[in-house]
């Protein structure tokens, strides 16, 4: 894509075009150019439109109803915050006072026109001349022009004497090559740019690879994980003012469509929200293995909160480097999915398989933590046959490799309803 594409594809004929493509899209890419040649659409602005259809019909899953009028790069929205996550960081801000953002790498817009729809204005900074362009082409396609306004230039020269707050999130992806960057010297804008932000404007928000090194923290700012419906999708350190707790896991859930609509007229999802904060420096206590397994959300387990969620409930660590939660009783909470424990082996093939075998067991789903064993090999050296079906838990106990056997908990509708 460059910019004469995108200019393009903004005219009434490329309107048409996006529109022809949208419907043959997702199904067999030649047969969707030719169906498009065949229509007198030229084979450049074809080509053009049909890479906007895909990604956009990708970007639903990030974006909802609103990925239909974005204009994307394949790399630009996989590094884009989902919308979600997005919409929950403006709120936050608008919350803590913010009015004018500066969003310094503001990449296709995505938290930019979170920000600009909770009513903060927006001042977006993108390098890349295509990715403005299209910034503020989603910006023009929200209906947001005037509170989310772009420039394309370097993020390190902007005023930030124009603004309440700053929002970064420094590109980790290599130009041309798309490869991840794990050095944050290397990041653009580089990584000693981005922590002295909070010297310099009273809010300061960066977005950040979720397996951020915690050395890295800076400090006095607070460290954020955020998953979606059980994924790590995120990490984010909200410095300055912002700051509130060391550490925080946000563990966000869309739930069923509720009578309310969102853009382009679709149903929104029930979202709840629910955060689990503390040091991060506490350790949980060492036990047995007990009647019940806790996997903790991955939220928690990189924001080092596991120790707070075993004091929520009432559980110890079978083994101090393994993030398995053992207690007497099951816990409804958000945070962790939990097992009912049938068997604790020490790990051995035969003696597993056997018991499989006895108890008829023709399915298994297999987690595991601190095993080098491969799930998938696993699950074919059992030769599983039966109807019954078990949850496998590959793990250490004081050291030891070993596999428990366990089935799922199935709560009382009120203890679902009071986890969230």
């Amino acid at each position: 894509m460059d910019l004469d594409q995108l200019a393009a594809l903004r005219t009434p004929e490329g309107s048409a075009a996006l529109a022809a493509a949208t419907e043959v899209a997702g199904g067999d890419p030649l047969a969707a150019a030719a169906a498009l040649r065949s229509a007198g659409v030229p084979a450049g602005l074809a080509a053009a439109a049909l890479t906007q259809a895909e990604l956009r019909r990708r970007a639903v899953a990030k974006f909802g109803p609103a990925a239909a009028g974005m204009f994307l790069t394949r790399a630009g929205l996989e590094q884009a915050t989902r919308g979600v996550v997005a919409a929950r960081r403006a709120d936050r801000l608008r919350a803590a006072g913010v009015r004018t953002l500066a969003d310094l790498g503001c990449g296709l817009g995505a938290d930019a026109l979170a920000a600009a729809r909770a009513g903060i204005r927006v001042y977006g900074v993108e390098a890349d001349p295509v990715t403005a362009a299209m910034a503020a082409a989603n910006a023009e396609a929200a209906g947001l022009a005037e509170e989310f306004t772009v420039e394309c230039g370097d993020a390190t020269a902007f005023d930030l004497s124009r603004v309440d707050a700053a929002f970064c999130d420094p590109a980790r992806r290599r130009a041309g090559t798309g490869r991840r960057i794990f050095d944050p010297n290397a990041y653009s804008p580089p990584w000693d740019f981005v922590t002295a932000l909070a010297e310099r404007v009273p809010h300061t928000v960066v977005k950040v690879a979720p397996g951020l090194d915690h050395a890295l923290i800076p400090p006095g700012a607070e460290a954020e994980w955020v998953s979606v419906g059980g994924d790590l999708v995120e990490a984010a350190l909200w410095c300055g003012r912002l700051a509130e707790v060391p550490r925080r896991a946000t563990v966000l859930k869309e739930g069923p469509p509720v009578n309310a609509f969102c853009i382009g007229g679709a149903p929104c999802n029930h979202l709840t929200s629910r955060q689990l904060t503390g040091s991060g420096a506490a350790e949980a206590a060492v036990g047995p293995v007990r009647r019940y397994v806790h996997d903790p959300d991955p939220a928690v387990v990189r924001a080092h909160l596991v120790a707070e969620l075993a004091g929520e409930l009432d559980a110890t660590l079978a083994d101090p480097t393994i993030a398995y939660l053992y207690a007497d009783t099951p816990g409804a909470t958000p945070f962790a999915r939990c097992l009912e424990v049938t068997d604790v082996l020490p790990f051995s093939l035969k003696r597993l398989r056997a018991l499989l075998r006895e108890r008829r067991v023709g399915r298994v789903e297999i987690l595991k933590r601190g095993s080098a064993l491969e799930p998938e090999r696993l699950r074919r050296d059992l030769r599983l046959a039966g109807p019954e079906a078990a949850s496998l838990v590959l793990t250490r106990v004081a050291g030891a490799p070993t596999v428990l056997v366990c089935r799922p908990v199935t709560y009382p509708l009120d203890q679902e309803a009071a986890a969230g």
